[in-house]
Parts: structure tokens; sequence; C-alpha cells
């Protein structure tokens, strides 16, 4: 390598836009989540006075993160992260409905607790509610930071931005993508490989509703796609899987993809 390379590594090291580590940012959102949901943890035994404290610590911790990201430098770090742990009594309230929507809708569940403990949908609503909460107190990257992290360990990918209403169930999960506009309604229930996407991806759509809507009370079956901001899937539709959609449906519709499956017997000798 030659000292030209050198020096461009060295001029960017110069030019980083200071952020605490993802670990730091993560860490504090499962520290949160740890105090919201004591399922998580061995055998928690906190007093009342030792909750309150461990949540003033969490919202100094905020702090601490807000102040260490040069983005935030010019914020007023210690008034977002107080109306954000105001807001948090909120926050947890719509967690639980998510909670209760997969409690309610999977056979396979026995218990909150074993869906704190173990599902990835919870735990990807749960960061991403997190994430939304601070962007929108206009918090810069953290909240991307933190849906990352659960999209690295639940293989769901959220963007803070989409707009999600109450009750949403998750099933599996694994490879379902979210993007940044989509709006969600009420009681939706998806499962694994749907993606909620744009029809084309280009800088100058930045700042235009580029994801669908979907509507109440709707269910979107394995390995649906659905794309472009004017798409709007009405509610109370069922959504097959493999569909791919580009357009809007009405309410109460029915999508399937039909294919030919055949079964050649083999005949043995």
């Amino acid at each position: 390598m030659n000292e030209e390379f050198y020096l461009h590594i060295y001029k960017k090291q110069l030019e980083i836009e200071a952020v605490p580590s993802n670990h730091e940012v993560a860490e504090w959102a499962m520290n949160l989540m740890n105090l919201l949901y004591p399922e998580r943890l061995t055998s928690p035994d906190y007093s009342i006075n030792e909750i309150k404290r461990l949540f003033l610590k969490q919202e100094k911790e905020l702090v601490r993160i807000l102040n260490g990201t040069k983005a935030c430098e010019h914020c007023n770090n210690e008034a977002k992260a107080k109306k954000i742990f105001e807001s948090i009594p909120e926050l947890y309230r719509r967690m639980n409905t998510d909670l209760s929507a997969i409690l309610q809708g999977d056979p396979a569940a026995k218990s909150e607790f074993e869906i704190i403990r173990s599902y990835p949908g919870f735990l990807a609503i749960a960061i991403y509610r997190i994430a939304h909460a601070l962007l929108q107190a206009e918090i810069p990257i953290v909240p991307r930071i933190l849906t990352e992290y659960a999209h690295s360990i639940t293989g769901i990918d959220i963007h803070p931005g989409a707009v999600i209403g109450e009750y949403l169930y998750i099933d599996h999960g694994t490879g379902l993508v979210i993007g940044e506009t989509t709006v969600i309604g009420n009681y939706v229930k998806m499962y694994q490989g749907v993606t909620l996407g744009a029809l084309s991806v280009e800088k100058y759509m930045e700042g235009i509703k580029r994801h669908p809507t979907i509507e109440d009370h709707v269910i979107i079956y394995s390995g649906a796609t659905i794309l472009g901001g004017d798409t709007v899937i009405g509610h109370d539709c069922i959504i097959g899987g493999n569909v791919w959609l580009t357009k809007s449906v009405p309410p109460h519709s029915t999508v399937y993809h039909q294919s030919a499956v055949k079964v050649i017997e083999t005949k043995q000798s």
C-alpha cells in the first residue's frame, strides 16, 4: 500500500461524524427493555425507589449518548430526553398491544412471558417503537442504529420512520421489510418474507411517500411484496403468499397468487 492510501484513511478519521458506538446505543435500548419487561431478566427484585432510580439513570444515559452525537451538539438534549421519558408509559401501552396481538393470534404462544423472552417479532416491534419515538423527537442517527440492531438479531427490518398503529402481529418475521414511509393501521398481521417497499429507489425521492399504506385488520401472508407510495391495501383484506402488488386493493378483498404445482410420481421397479 502506498503513502497516498494511508493519507486517505487518515483524512477520513478527521472527518468522522462523532457518534457513540452502536454497542452503547443498543445497550441503552436493551436496558430500557429490561426495565419495562422484567420478564427478560433472571430474577429481578427492585424496590419502587430502585425502579425510579434506574429510569432516571436511563434518561441520563440517553442524554450522554445525545451529547456524544455530533449531529445533536446544538440540541437541547436534556429537554429531548425528558420529553421522551415522559412518553414512556404511552410507549409501553402500545408495546403491550403488540404483545396482546401475538398472544391472541398465535396458537403456539403459551404465555406473555414466552413472547417477551423469545419472540423476535415482539422484540423487533418494541425496538422500532423506541426508535420511532426518538425520531419524532428529531434525534438523528440513533433511531436507525437501533432498528438496524434489531434487524441484525431478528432478521426483521423496520425503518424507524414508518408509522405503525397498535396491535401489530409479526409471525416468524425473518426477511420482513417495512420501508421508511410505510403507514400501517391497527390489528395488522404479517408473516415472514413480506416486503412493504418502494417501486423505485432514487435519491430525488427523499421526502416523498414511496411505500404502501396498509389499513386496519389486514393479513399479509409470507413472501408477499407490496410496493409504491400510492398503493393502499384496504381494511379487512387478505393478501396471500407470494403475491406481487403495485396497485391499490379495495377493502374486504382477498388477493392470492395462482401457481401450477405438479407432482410426478416415480414408478419403482
